[in-house]
């Protein structure tokens, strides 16, 4: 079942400002300049997009994915705006976005900087759902499907594999200790 609408809305809300605060800062860095209506315009790009896939939990790549896209949109859009700008023909010349193909460093940069943000994303997306899943078993909330009270034995020649949700994105730390005294 999908999640609700104020969820989905918080999700999108925090993707789409790293998505434009990325785009945003790496324009800056360059050289560029965002003016207060263009940083408007980044993040409510930024926030379209990621709301309709923010109902379930969502893979890495599809996180690489959606976060590239928006990149080079808001690329676009930003050297659009740039050149739009009245500037001194020199600065303009010099600038690295003065087009709207980047050059091989601007694309190794954005290359990196989507890299690891898709990650930390990943990361945070992995640890939210996780939360939730724990939760739900802490609360031990009724299962969806109605539990049978005297169900008929079943024989099975193997006994089945039981994972729980709680253990999915677990890491345990115990075992014997890294050293011995002497």
């Amino acid at each position: 079942m999908p999640a609700s609408l104020p969820f989905r809305l918080a999700r999108a809300v925090v993707f789409a400002a790293v998505c434009a605060m990325l785009g945003m800062g790496a324009h800056l860095v360059g050289g560029g300049t965002v003016a207060p209506p263009g940083a408007l315009a980044a993040f409510g790009v930024s926030l379209l997009a990621a709301l309709p896939v923010t109902g379930r939990e969502r893979s890495p790549g599809g996180i690489l994915v959606l976060l590239t896209l928006l990149q080079a949109l808001l690329h676009v859009m930003f050297s659009l705006a740039h050149e739009a700008a009245p500037a001194p023909a020199a600065v303009a010349v010099a600038h690295p976005h003065a087009g709207l193909v980047p050059g091989l460093g601007m694309l190794i940069m954005h290359g990196w900087a989507i890299g690891l943000t898709a990650l930390w994303l990943a990361r945070g997306e992995a640890a939210l759902w996780g939360l939730f899943r724990r939760v739900l078993v802490r609360l031990s909330l009724p299962p969806a499907v109605p539990v049978v009270e005297n169900p008929a034995p079943v024989r099975h020649a193997e006994p089945a594999l039981v994972r729980s949700a709680v253990l999915e994105h677990s890491v345990s730390l115990r075992g014997p200790p890294l050293f011995l005294p002497v």
